[in-house]
Order: structure tokens, then C-alpha cells, then sequence
């Protein structure tokens, strides 16, 4: 039992000054151990100091973040009354009992129009499109793009480049002006190289990665609903986005073979690359001089479009759920609908999170406060995510072993790869019964 009687007279005070309950009750928020949890740490003490309710955001680093979160859950634990979890998540930890139903809540509060639309379907609602609502869209977050303004904006590049390609070098519209530019820049001799992509094989960041190609060149990773993947996540098009993020790698920096979130900030801020491939949440970083020594001439833009002209962009950020062993269900309950207000999530944005709110990310207040909200807001409008499935884990390792050897070890060929990559994901969903 967490509940916390304040004493007599401090209750009293705190009823006065709140006009809530003098029994005040210690929440406690489970996330990751990154700035928006910290971000998220000032806001509730907002929430503490309206209502006397104390809330404690309560992180681990991300290595452990899912294993830690499902030990708890699987011994029906009462530490953490609230988790901002995975969008991957929604499924095993709905399934499995282990998030309070939000149904109720979200019709209630028209939260599916109040959130931006992507951000309803992905972090909230699992199944899809069963009307069934586990999570609060909170942190969201999606991949975008940093580049080298100054490299782009040097007259003898862009005077070179258009002789090349025969168009003006800009922020690129698609995936070819994207790898057109990645591969003008990619200068090894001069320790200049193209482009900073995902290709780490462990959970889901190089699948994000390859995510944006596949999403943008109007593929999918299957039927949500059927379960059906051959012909999707092996379409010509699939086909065609993995032959393109391999290209890319071809023009990354060398020993780019299991690189992440940090190491491609990282080829920003040591002056490596001209486009860097990160979640939005880790944009904040570059534009710090004193960790950016290129902070001025940082630029950002979303993910560009395939060649059809489909854009869109894989998904990052959670949403935020009541664990249904907290013995503090009732108050949770308190802190969400706080949570949801049109002037919190304004706060929210203020102090550097991501809202999903939809009337936030529309202002032109959010759209002009950094240098990435404009990217972010128009990210936002059109993400798409993994697998929320229970047996997602086994979906990602399977995705990772045939990935990885394709983009980084040169092994077969993108149709290969993806043929054996659907016929893993068929076996997975026959395993679990969700496939004929």
C-alpha cells in the first residue's frame, strides 16, 4: 500500500488550499529513462501542486525498460499505478490484463478526436479498428530527419549538385532526391560522408528505420486485421524500399553496422554526415551548442515521400496507461483527466514534450516554437507503427535476423529477404492462431 495519509494539519491545509481530499495519495509513473520522462517529471509536480496528489515519473534505462515492465506485470505487482508504454505493447499488455480498459473514458472524453487521428489508432486502440481504447496518446513521437543547412546552402554544392542531378539541392522532396544527396556528400576522403541511418539489430530500431522506406513507398507490413503478409511485407514495393535503405547504408559513415539513436545524433554533432535519420524526441539535443558544435546550422525535415508520393513515417512515442494491479485506480483516473486538458497538454508541449493533442499540434504557437515542430507536427498527421500483437517480440527478432544480414552483410537479395521474412511472420501467426 502506497497511500500516504498526510497529517492532520497538513491535510487540512492542502484541502483548503486544493479543495481536494486531505488524504493525499503518491502516484507513481513508470517510463524509460530519457528527457521527455524528465520533462514529464515537471509537469506532474504542476499536477501535485494543484491537487496535493504527488506523482513520481519512475525510470529505468531503455535496455531494460520492456523486461522490467512485463516482470511487474506478470507478477501482478502494484508498483507502478501508470506506464508510458510501447505502442508495441498494447497487445500483450491488453491481452494479458494487464492495462485498465480506457473504452469508457475515451468515448466520454472524445479523446478520439481530441488526439491526433495516428496517434489514437496507434497508442491507444488495440485491436485495430475494434473501438477498444487502453492508453492516452502522451509522448508522441515518430522518425524525422536533421541535416547540414550550411552544406546545403554552400553555393559551390548547390552549383555542383545541380549539374549533376539537374535539379536544385534542397531539403529532399522523396526518396530518390534523399539518396541523390546522401550520395553527393558521401565524401570519405574528406571524412564527409552521406547519410546516418538506423541499423542496429536489436528490438526495433533498425525496423523503424526501414519502416519509413517501406511505409513511404506505399508498402505494408500485412493485413492488420486478417493477419495476411505475403504480398504485403514482400510486395514490389516492399521490394523496392528495402533495395533503397540498403543504398542508403552504402553512403553512412564506416563502422555503421549497429548504430542507433545516440550514434546518429552523434553524426550531426561531430560534423560526419549531411542527413541523419532519429526519433524527433533526441532533436533537442542538436540544437544545444554545447553539445552540438553545429547547432546553428542544423536543419530538419519529415520523412519524404516515396516515389508514388506516399509519405509517411514510422512510428515512435507511447501512450500512457493505468495498470490494473495499482490500488490507486481511482486516482490515476483523476490524474489522466488532468492530463487531457487543453491547457496541460499546451504545458506539456512547453516544456518539451511531444503532444498528440490535435489542437496543440495544429497552433501555429507549437508549429514555430523549435526548428523541428514543424516537421514533427506534419510527422504526426501521418504515422504508422509495427505489429501491436502479443507475440510482437517474436515478430521483431524474426524481422532483425533477416534485415540485418541484407542491409549490412550484403547477403542475397531484397526479394530473398523479404520472401523468408513473410514466411516467418505466416508460421509466428499460424503458431498463435491468428492466421488460416
Amino acid at each position: 500500500m502506497r497511500n500516504k495519509l498526510i497529517g492532520m494539519a497538513g491535510g487540512l491545509a492542502l484541502a483548503l488550499a486544493s479543495g481536494t481530499s486531505a488524504y493525499a495519495q503518491e502516484l507513481t509513473i513508470f517510463w524509460a529513462e530519457w528527457d521527455p520522462a524528465n520533462y514529464l517529471q515537471e509537469l506532474v509536480n504542476e499536477y501535485e501542486a494543484e491537487t496535493g496528489v504527488s506523482v513520481t515519473v519512475e525510470t529505468t534505462p531503455w535496455s531494460d525498460f520492456q523486461t522490467k515492465a512485463f516482470t511487474e506485470f506478470n507478477a501482478r505487482g502494484s508498483a507502478y499505478d501508470m506506464i508510458v508504454g510501447d505502442s508495441q505493447w498494447l497487445g500483450a499488455a491488453s491481452e494479458g490484463g494487464h492495462y485498465v480498459d480506457l473504452t469508457d473514458f475515451f468515448n466520454e472524453h472524445n479523446l478520439g478526436e481530441v488526439m491526433a487521428p495516428a496517434t489514437v489508432k496507434y497508442y491507444a486502440e488495440y485491436p485495430g479498428n475494434s473501438g477498444k481504447y487502453w492508453a492516452v496518446p502522451a509522448e508522441g513521437d515518430a522518425v524525422g530527419w536533421s541535416y547540414r543547412k550550411d552544406w546545403f546552402e554552400d553555393p559551390a554544392e548547390m552549383a555542383a549538385f545541380k549539374e549533376k542531378y539537374g535539379y536544385d539541392l534542397g531539403v529532399p522532396a522523396d526518396w530518390k532526391q534523399l539518396t541523390d544527396i546522401a550520395e553527393f556528400f558521401h565524401r570519405p576522403d574528406e571524412n564527409r560522408y552521406g547519410i546516418a541511418i538506423y541499423t542496429d539489430n536489436s528490438y526495433d530500431a533498425m525496423v523503424m528505420g526501414v519502416e519509413n522506406a517501406i511505409f513511404s513507398y506505399g508498402a505494408e507490413l500485412g493485413n492488420f486485421e486478417t493477419y495476411e503478409v505475403d504480398g504485403y511485407v514482400n510486395s514490389d514495393k516492399a521490394v523496392a524500399a528495402l533495395e533503397n535503405y540498403k543504398k542508403l547504408y552504402s553512403f553512412t559513415p564506416p563502422g555503421w553496422a549497429k548504430t542507433f539513436f545516440v550514434e546518429n545524433n552523434q553524426a550531426i554533432t561531430e560534423g560526419l554526415v549531411a542527413m541523419s535519420m532519429n526519433y524527433f524526441a533526441f532533436f533537442p539535443a542538436l540544437l544545444n551548442d554545447s553539445t552540438n558544435p553545429h547547432a546553428a546550422n542544423t536543419g530538419f525535415f519529415a520523412n519524404p515521400a516515396g516515389p508514388d508520393g506516399d509519405q509517411f513515417a514510422a512510428l515512435g512515442g507511447q501512450g500512457i496507461s493505468i495498470v490494473s494491479y495499482s490500488e490507486n485506480q481511482e486516482e490515476a483516473m483523476k490524474f489522466l483527466e488532468w492530463f487531457i486538458k487543453d491547457e496541460t497538454q499546451k504545458r506539456w508541449a512547453e516544456l518539451g514534450g511531444y503532444t498528440a493533442s490535435a489542437a496543440v499540434l495544429k497552433s501555429d504557437e507549437f508549429r514555430q516554437a523549435t526548428p523541428y515542430n514543424e516537421a514533427f507536427y506534419q510527422t504526426m498527421f501521418k504515422v504508422k507503427d509495427f505489429w501491436a500483437v502479443p507475440e510482437f517480440a517474436e515478430l521483431l527478432t524474426s524481422a532483425n535476423q533477416r534485415l540485418y544480414p541484407f542491409i549490412v552483410g550484403n547477403e542475397g537479395t531484397a526479394k530473398e529477404t523479404l520472401d523468408a521474412l513473410a514466411a516467418d511472420w505466416e508460421a509466428t501467426f499460424k503458431k498463435y492462431g491468428r492466421a488460416q
